[in-house]
This record gives C-alpha cells, structure tokens and sequence, in this order.
C-alpha cells in the first residue's frame, strides 16, 4: 500500500534502479527509496534533475508526479496517457454519465463539503456552525439554491474574519491554496487511474479547467486544509509550512469503517463516485470522517 509523499526540496538528480527511486543530493549523499512506498512525488526545486527512465517508471506505477514552478508553487503534473486498460470505454461512459444521477451525486458532495465546514467550526466552539447546520438542511438538487455559495462566505468569515477574502494576497491564501493544489493532484491521480478523464466533471464545466472532475471530487477535503492553516496561522509560505501542509495526505481517516491514510482513502472515495454514477444508486457513496468533534 503506497502511503509516502515524498518532497525534493534542494539541488538534487533523480533515477531509477531495481525498483528504487535514487537520489542524489547536491553533495556526497545518496538515498534510496522504493517506489512501492510512494503515492506521491512533488518536486518543489527547478534546479531538480530526472532520467526518462524514472519517469516511465512512476508513471507505470501511478505515482504521481507534480512540478512546481520557480516561485515553489505547484505548476504541473504528469498523468498517464491510459490509467486503465479500459480506458476508452470509460471515457465514453463517462461522456454519457446520466444527467439527473450526477445532480444527485453533486447534492450529496455539497451537503458532505458543507458538513465537514460545521464539524470544524464546531470544533473551534464558532457560533456559526448552527446556520451552516440549516444550509444542509436547505440544500436543493443540484444545489439549485447555492448553498455552498453562502456557507462559503459564512465560513471563511468566521475562520479568519470578516474582512478576509479569498482574493486577497495575504499568506493564509497561498497556504490555503498549496494544499488545495496538493489535493486536487492526489484526487486526479485516482481519477486517471481508474481510468477517467480529469476535463469531464459532474458539475464543473468550465471550458478552461483541466481539472473539472478534480475540482468536483475534492470539495468535501477543503476543510482538512483549512483546518491545518488555521493552527498555523501563517505569517508566510515557508517550507516547513508546506511540510505541515503535505503531511494532512497522512492523516488517519474512516471510510467505510476502516482506518486509512487519507492518500489511500481517496482512492476508496473515488471509486464509490464513479460506482454511484455508473449504478445510478448514491447509496454507494462513501466519504470520510475525520476526528471526532
């Protein structure tokens, strides 16, 4: 089972060997690590080096691989071109995925993202957590009414204030935005592996996002994020910030009452989506539960 998530953050050249991942720092010093433990590979420094050999090989093995750019900020990923040997037929199944099951699948997303927002503030003893409680109560099919909209502003209010925005330049957006990075990329790793496409979402669409799937998948995981930011309270984006922030794919998670390294807990989360669409049945849905609040 692939649990590690692993960060080269200084000068370094990567290559493949017996089934290891070989990395050779700036000086004399030299790690291995075998590619059956890592689920995920982030190369944080351009200065970084890796064979074609290695590449072929993380791909081979779905590990996935994500770039970042200059300012150590996740630019790009690679995905596989065929994550599953049926790849073809799950692209036209998924181009043909039933119109009302996936309003249904999205209203059951949306309550859980607006759910797992209440258990936090409920956590932090905020007030708010009891109109959040109503906005599940009161979401439409579809979320016709948009509720995530107006639990979005109610929530991020009465995490950082009222005068945040999610707009602003501030550190706790880029660190929000870090990990929200890191988790639409472990989320569109299990959507190509099993054999999906990441530009066909359930209910984003937009023509300019590769990652309308991911960006539909990973709502009800936003508050695991947002909750390591609010302990931290970043002054900046430093790296050991972003070591916090990486390690929340190690976090112990339930689903389908069993314990689970939330990297391997999205795979299990995935599969009931794609399940739940294929069957036309949401009560093949399962999601995550965190601590206990």
């Amino acid at each position: 089972m692939t649990w590690r998530v692993v960060s080269i953050s200084s000068v370094a050249k990567l290559d493949f060997r017996m089934n290891y991942l070989v990395v050779r720092s700036s000086g004399s010093e030299t790690k291995k690590i075998h590619l059956s433990e890592i689920s995920v590979l982030i190369i944080e420094n351009t200065a970084v080096s890796l064979t074609a050999a290695l590449l072929c090989e993380l791909n081979k093995k779905k590990i996935k691989v994500i770039f970042c750019d200059e300012k150590r900020y996740p630019y790009g990923s690679i995905i596989p071109f065929y994550g599953s040997h049926d790849s073809s037929e799950k692209l036209r199944n998924q181009i043909n995925w039933n119109p009302e099951i996936k309003k249904l699948v999205w209203t059951e997303i949306v309550k859980e993202k607006i759910t797992q927002q209440k258990n936090l503030l409920r956590k932090l003893d905020l007030v708010e957590e009891s109109l959040l409680a109503q906005y599940i109560d009161e979401v439409q099919i579809n979320d016709s009414s948009n509720r995530e909209g107006h639990a979005a502003k109610v929530y991020f209010n009465a995490l950082f204030g009222k005068d945040f925005s999610r707009q602003s330049d501030t550190a706790i957006n880029a660190s929000l935005n870090y990990g929200y990075a890191i988790l639409l990329s472990a989320i569109d790793r299990e959507i190509t592996s099993a054999g999906y496409f990441t530009q066909l979402g359930i209910f984003h669409d937009n023509v300019f996002n590769p990652h309308n799937l991911g960006s539909d998948l990973m709502e009800p995981f936003r508050p695991l994020i947002d909750e390591v930011v609010i302990d931290m309270m970043p002054n900046e984006l430093n790296p050991e910030n972003k070591k916090t922030i990486l390690n929340i794919l190690n976090k112990e998670v339930s689903i389908d009452g069993k314990r689970n390294y939330l990297i391997n807990a999205l795979k299990i989360y995935c599969n009931s989506v794609f399940n739940s669409i294929s069957e036309k049945d949401v009560g093949l849905l399962r999601f995550c539960t965190y601590d206990e609040v």
